[in-house]
């Protein structure tokens, strides 16, 4: 697709880490049992600490490493919280590394994320594969695709021969993508100006000639579909489908805030349908994510909030997102109660197995450092 959306200054300073100390050490061969919140896929410790430290309520977490051989949750990734911040127990055991969020530490909002992981496979998410000679060619092709995230590749050792030096690059979310979105007379809803939607196509910076991207209003586009997200409107829903390698088009229905990724390159039978806008992603353009700057009245985006408080109106509220790097959206109650609130938007593989003559990473995009 050639289309990259980049998210800037949307993470980390939160208001449950006020106060809190900045503990980086990882606690090899302990775990820090109950407590749970979500458990996540992650293939190494370091990992899934980003993972809870850009979750909106976690403050530690255990990480069953493959080594674990109790059961099957090799690279189990357990987020956790208490009303105190800390574990309330610590037990020693082999094939268990834990730690604390990094959110007092103030860390990059873009973690660099360089470890390549061997014997391991991430499966799923799966949009490009090419042959390369190595790994480290493999994760030069993801770090260059602006749709990349992460990669695995086949070492010359695999038992099918016809998949051996196979390159599969991988697609991640990188806009938050909120879980929920309801009609509530009392609520209204809206984003953070910080982010900010540029292009990237791997040829340095360029002045980009603004868009609007083309709807088709009362519209559906049936079948093909590839995935299915909450939206708060067709501009939201367009935006997902841009940064989603594989989709032609999308159709967005109106009164379920549901947004229809769909997938076929050869055609695009459109028919009139009340209450639906289909339309194609932007590409090789800026376009102009109003959808961003506008506040949506009657409308709740509920869970996932990161701290609240009263404020005296919505401008004031959606202000505050703004200048708290860790807010990407929010939703204000009867105009006075403020919720601040975030999701994971890291690299974040959907599934991470153990697996022989496999080696698994990430694009070195967001290191100081990339590969050449």
């Amino acid at each position: 697709m050639g289309t990259h959306f980049i998210l800037v200054g949307l993470l980390f300073i939160c208001g449950l880490c006020l106060g809190q100390e900045c503990r980086r050490e990882l606690l090899v061969n302990v775990d820090f049992p109950g407590a749970d919140i979500k458990s996540l896929w992650s293939p190494g410790a370091e990992h899934c600490q980003y993972l809870c430290t850009q979750h909106p309520t976690c403050l530690f977490f255990s990480f069953i490493r493959p080594d674990w051989t109790r059961d099957k949750r090799q690279f189990f990734c357990y987020l956790k919280a208490t009303p105190s911040g800390r574990p309330k127990h610590q037990h020693p055991i082999l094939g268990i590394t834990s730690g604390f969020s990094l959110k007092p530490c103030y860390p990059d909002p873009q973690p660099c994320l360089p470890r390549v992981y061997h014997h391991t496979v991430f499966h799923g998410r799966d949009y490009k594969s090419l042959f390369t000679a190595d790994h480290e060619e493999c994760q030069r092709a993801c770090t260059h695709d602006p749709d990349c995230q992460f990669f695995d590749f086949v070492k010359s050792g695999f038992p099918h021969k016809g998949s051996r030096y196979k390159c599969h690059l991988k697609y991640g979310w990188n806009i938050p993508r909120i879980p929920i979105i309801i009609r509530s007379a009392s609520r209204i809803s809206g984003f953070s100006q910080r982010i900010q939607h540029t292009q990237n196509f791997g040829t340095g910076h360029q002045t980009l000639k603004a868009c609007e991207g083309k709807l088709f209003p009362h519209t559906n586009i049936p079948g093909f579909d590839i995935d299915i997200l909450p939206a708060v409107s067709p501009e939201h829903c367009q935006t997902f489908c841009s940064v989603r390698p594989l989709c032609t088009y999308f159709s967005y229905i109106s009164h379920t805030f549901k947004c229809y990724l769909k997938s076929n390159p050869h055609q695009m039978a459109r028919t009139a349908a009340a209450g639906i806008t289909s339309g194609l992603p932007t590409r090789f353009c800026q376009p102009n994510n109003n959808w961003i700057k506008k506040t949506y009245v009657g409308i709740d985006f509920p869970h996932s909030d990161i701290r609240n408080f009263i404020t005296d109106g919505v401008e004031s509220c959606q202000r505050t997102c703004t200048e708290d790097p860790s807010c990407q959206y929010f939703s204000i109650v009867s105009k006075r109660h403020c919720f601040l609130k975030r999701v994971i938007t890291m690299p974040a593989p959907p599934s991470v197995k153990k697996e022989a003559h496999l080696v698994a990473g990430f694009s070195l995009r967001n290191c100081p450092y990339k590969a050449t």
